[in-house]
């Protein structure tokens, strides 16, 4: 069995306990503000809120296990996709797939364990700080607030299962591997060839539509109840999953259409054609953003549209809604909050991908170097390649996070009193500008580690690397 790196394991036991804190924070929080409400006269009474707690704690929960779930996949195979030579000498001395399947497993089961252990507490001290410092400043009366629920135990178990399975699952290229590829370099599948995988393709593109179904008769129920929004979170689930196994379908339009933006020069043809020669690869490591900006992109549309069906309701019914302004800015704090973990988790995806990806590629950089390309050639080659599967993947996460966060707000708001009925999806301006300025400090950020490992290596040394 391959002994646990923790370096190379830092990034997955990072985002679990991000996941995990994400989850035992929330639901501390959510417990805590029905504490709150329950003190408040008009609030307290109401049993709308307090189904409509209880619905968006259930939302939140599920989509912190699944983005840790799909991002930790999604770096399982990034890592599995660098061993692979090292898989396959392991299969030529007589181990076999499954066994070196159930050792990748078990490292996902111990990143899982010390990834909740972590998050647990981190999310504790995060909850305790929030309402002591909202407390202090008035923000919320002094009451006496819970830090220790037994439902957050949910969180911390389905991270640890989820981290298992989606390192289970990540882990499938291990099947893949054959012995004789021990003896020559590891190919990606290139584009043709992932075209060609017409069965993942079809379900793909089945649990896309399905999910896309869910989704809108979500809207419709939510336009009578609020329960509404557990339909299309069942078709959110289900429409991002098929995007995400048809992301090298998806990806190379967005990354091509982008490439044409980057120049003539030889490092960034040479960047767009890299991001799109391979899209197994370009996916991988653009995936992790596309799921933190079209969270970022959801929270912000959410709250923008909740926001403005609440004041259309309040202005349609004001007796209904009187002394519930308190609750909406509380609401709006725990949504800013979400903003932050969803821009996190988005920031490690992408830089953890990158640098696994300019890390596995020593081979074919040092084939650059002695071919005639200097040092400053192939950092601005891997600043173009950052910058182009950025902006890809931003674009695709806007057009994403935009009808994710208008449907979830529509789905749970449509149906009370005095609401419009449906609306268009409420985008703040301030979102676009962060993401432009989060753009090119992300492409910034994300480059520098992977050209400086890149540059450091003599051609001489890359080229003999296994």
């Amino acid at each position: 069995m391959r002994r646990f790196g923790v370096r190379e394991h830092a990034p997955s036991i990072l985002v679990a306990s991000l996941s995990s804190a994400f989850g035992v924070s929330l639901l501390q929080v959510t417990g805590n503000l029905a504490i709150l409400l329950s003190q408040d006269d008009v609030t307290g009474s109401s049993a709308t809120v307090a189904l409509m707690l209880g619905l968006v704690a259930i939302v939140f929960i599920v989509i912190a296990t699944y983005v840790g779930a799909i991002v930790t996949a999604n770096t399982f195979a990034t890592i599995i996709a660098g061993r692979t030579r090292t898989i396959a000498l392991m299969r030529l001395v007589g181990a076999t797939a499954a066994s070196q399947r159930r050792a990748v497993a078990s490292e996902g089961l111990l990143v899982g364990v010390i990834g909740a252990a972590i998050g647990t507490a981190v999310g504790t001290l995060v909850t305790f700080a929030l309402v002591s410092i909202a407390v202090a400043v008035d923000f919320i009366p002094s009451l006496a607030y819970s830090y220790v629920e037994p439902n957050a135990l949910l969180p911390i178990v389905a991270i640890v299962l989820t981290t298992w399975l989606a390192s289970w699952v990540g882990s499938r290229r291990v099947l893949t591997v054959s012995p004789m590829q021990a003896t020559g370099a590891a190919q990606e599948a290139s584009l043709e060839q992932a075209a060609g995988h017409r069965a993942r393709n079809a379900l793909a593109i089945t649990l896309f539509v399905v999910g896309m179904g869910f989704l809108i008769l979500g809207v419709l129920v939510g336009l009578v109840h609020p329960a509404g929004v557990l339909i299309g979170v069942v078709g959110g689930i289900f429409s991002f999953t098929g995007l995400i196994l048809g992301s090298q379908l998806i990806m190379p339009p967005a990354l091509r259409l982008v490439g044409r933006m980057l120049g003539s020069s030889a490092p960034a043809r040479l960047a767009a054609e890299n991001a799109v020669r391979y899209p197994e690869r370009s996916s991988r490591t653009t995936i992790g953003l596309v799921i933190g900006v079209t969270l970022v992109t959801m929270f912000a549309v959410a709250v923008a549209s909740f926001q403005f069906i609440m004041t259309q309701a309040q202005s349609a019914e004001p007796q209904l809604y009187a002394g519930t302004e308190q609750m909406l800015l509380v609401t709006v704090v725990i949504f800013s909050v979400l903003i932050g973990f969803s821009a996190l988790i988005a920031a490690v995806g992408m830089v953890n991908n990158l640098s696994l990806s300019v890390l596995q590629r020593t081979r074919e950089l040092g084939l650059l170097r002695a071919l005639g390309f200097t040092s400053k050639q192939l950092r601005g080659m891997i600043r173009a390649e950052a910058a182009q599967l950025t902006v890809a993947s931003i674009l695709v996460g806007l057009v994403l996070g935009t009808f994710y966060g208008w449907a979830g707000a529509q789905s749970l708001l449509g149906g009370m009193s005095g609401a419009p009925g449906l609306i268009l999806p409420v985008v703040p301006l301030w979102l676009l500008a962060a993401v432009v300025v989060a753009a090119a400090v992300l492409t910034v950020v994300a480059s520098v580690a992977p050209t400086r490992r890149a540059t450091r290596i003599a051609p001489v040394v890359a080229l003999a690397v296994d």
